[in-house]
């Protein structure tokens, strides 16, 4: 079976969705790690279209570029990046949300 993976990012600093947050959708092997998909997060903090619409199992990261994403508002923050690394195990829809602060983050496998 093959998978779908999508994103919501929210700012939890100011309570808002996090628009305009680039995020890259890689593949991971022993190997390698090798792009597969770029996308922006949409003004609701949402990627619903990232990479392939068929994705099989395996492992994969998605890198957040937090960094650009404070510096628009002159934020600092601690986490230039921030990687999520998970694996997709035959599911038909994968969304890994992100909860984002300048000096923290949280994730969880969402619905």
């Amino acid at each position: 079976m093959t998978s779908h993976v999508t994103t919501h990012v929210l700012d939890t600093s100011l309570g808002l969705p996090a628009a305009g947050i680039a995020v890259t959708l890689s593949h991971v092997d022993d190997r390698a790690v090798e792009p597969m998909a770029v996308g922006t997060t949409d003004t609701d903090g949402r990627i619903t279209d990232l990479g392939p619409r068929h994705i099989p199992a395996g492992t994969y990261r998605l890198t957040f570029d937090t960094d650009a994403y404070f510096a628009r508002d002159d934020r600092a923050t601690f986490y230039p990046a921030v990687e999520v690394t998970f694996t997709i195990d035959g599911a038909a829809h994968v969304h890994v949300p992100l909860l984002l602060s300048p000096y923290g983050f949280s994730t969880y496998r969402g619905s």
